[in-house]
């Protein structure tokens, strides 16, 4: 049965997504991680994991900034210390918190922005440690996730036992739950609208720039918290890809694609779908077909117990497609898992995955992206395809059509006169004219 997307809303007449469950069961999976773990407790400085313990959010601006962090005492409830007013907002509005007992004034280095000498790190710390006390666990090793050097020096000199604790985190976020799996297929669908409104713009003459504002206005207006970015890319930018979108003015014939990342309610999207702008040319449709194919005998494994090694092993080599290792080609044949983060567990790459490879469990979602340079030395195609794993295989919940390479911007006259738009799908190549054989499997 296909995943349903429910409209954002809350209403009386349907069940949607709970919010209330979503918070309490995202908590009980991280309590449980952390109770198998050997930690004693877990800090995080990250927005995704403070998010995730504590349900809490005050912005995208603050980001980059870690400036406000949680702690979560084994067998005890978590707290969050945060900026100026968002303490006391907390306070007001997030009942789950008990008001000031478990949200508190506090702030961190500003990355350094505070003077050394004014003591914030140390007053982090000691904020930190008391809790700890409190609970009896200060002689208990402390998870962090991210931390600056300053405040890790002043957790050490209170005495604490400061370890990793970002597998822990990343290991309860692991299997999405039943509201954040909706949530994230939200987030596409989102994502489908704006590939819908790109395609039509799309045409000879318009700017990478450009489509992504456009891109970022659909996805504002549809109510995103929050377009962490859109990676435009056209013309013989594609091959090698740069990863960054550019002023370049779009021309006939060229190649683009769109990686579209976004966060609705914190569960974000990465999301790439490629197009021809005029006309698409033989090599650019040999590229794409092969890309497709690729992704598709991926797609095609995917199920619980499986391994991220099975996936990459119907993926090419570095060498076959013009990269002397597995480094220098990193993230063109790819997967990743998606949540609160872009970049979760599991990966996939053949890097690392052949020889550490992680078993797939229902309620993962994960993108899969497949990259190929086509023969003319410039063109490229980039696909993307988010799933979440189900009891006998998968479901694919980015829906914007991707099975064939769509040509955006044709024109033509009408027998009138008139200018119009054409939207023609193009159809695969015959079989024999670039369908990969079995002996080609890698």
């Amino acid at each position: 049965m296909a995943i349903r997307t429910f409209g954002p809303n809350a209403v009386d007449w349907e069940e949607r997504v709970d919010l209330d469950r979503l918070r309490d069961e995202r908590l009980a999976r991280l309590k449980a991680t952390l109770d198998t773990s050997e930690l004693g407790s877990l800090l995080s400085f990250d927005f995704g994991n403070i998010r995730y313990t504590t349900s809490t959010h005050i912005g995208t601006w603050a980001m980059d900034k870690l400036i406000r962090f949680a702690l979560l005492p084994r067998g005890a409830a978590p707290m969050v210390w945060d900026f100026g007013s968002a303490a006391k907002h907390h306070q007001l509005y997030n009942p789950w918190l008990d008001g000031d007992e478990r949200a508190r004034a506090g702030i961190s280095t500003l990355r350094g922005a505070f003077h050394p000498d004014a003591g914030i790190a140390a007053d982090v710390a000691s904020k930190v440690a008391a809790v700890l006390r409190e609970h009896g666990l200060d002689r208990d090793p402390v998870g962090v996730d991210v931390v600056e050097m300053p405040v890790l020096e002043a957790l050490r000199a209170e005495g604490l036992d400061v370890v990793d604790g970002q597998q822990v985190f990343l290991e309860a976020r692991r299997i999405k739950t039943h509201d954040e799996i909706a949530l994230l297929t939200q987030a596409c669908s989102m994502v489908d609208a704006a590939y819908e409104q790109l395609y039509e713009f799309l045409r000879p003459g318009v700017k990478e720039n450009e489509c992504v504002g456009l891109v970022s206005k659909v996805l504002y207006d549809l109510g995103s918290e929050y377009v962490e970015g859109v990676n435009a890319i056209s013309g013989e930018r594609c091959s090698p890809h740069p990863h960054v979108y550019s002023d370049r003015l779009i021309r006939p014939g060229d190649p683009a694609f769109f990686d579209i990342l976004h966060s609705h309610l914190g569960y974000r999207t990465c999301y790439y779908r490629t197009f021809a702008v005029g006309s698409a040319s033989v090599a650019q449709r040999d590229a794409y077909t092969r890309c497709r194919e690729y992704m598709d005998r991926a797609i095609a494994l995917v199920k619980p117990g499986a391994t991220t090694a099975d996936i990459v092993s119907v993926w090419p080599r570095a060498e076959e497609f013009g990269f002397p290792d597995e480094t220098a080609a990193f993230a063109l044949q790819y997967g990743h898992g998606v949540g609160l983060s872009i970049w979760e567990k599991p990966i996939f790459s053949r890097l690392v995955s052949l020889d550490h490879p992680e078993t797939l469990e229902e309620g993962m979602v994960f993108a899969l992206e497949t990259y190929w340079p086509a023969s003319d030395g410039w063109s490229a195609a980039r696909i993307e395809e988010e799933v979440v794993v189900t009891t006998d295989g998968c479901e694919v919940i980015t829906k914007f059509p991707a099975e064939e390479l769509l040509v955006a911007g044709r024109r033509y006259w009408t027998t009138g006169g008139e200018l119009s738009t054409l939207r023609e799908s193009q159809s695969h190549l015959n079989t024999a004219n670039g369908h990969l054989g079995d002996g080609e499997r890698r």
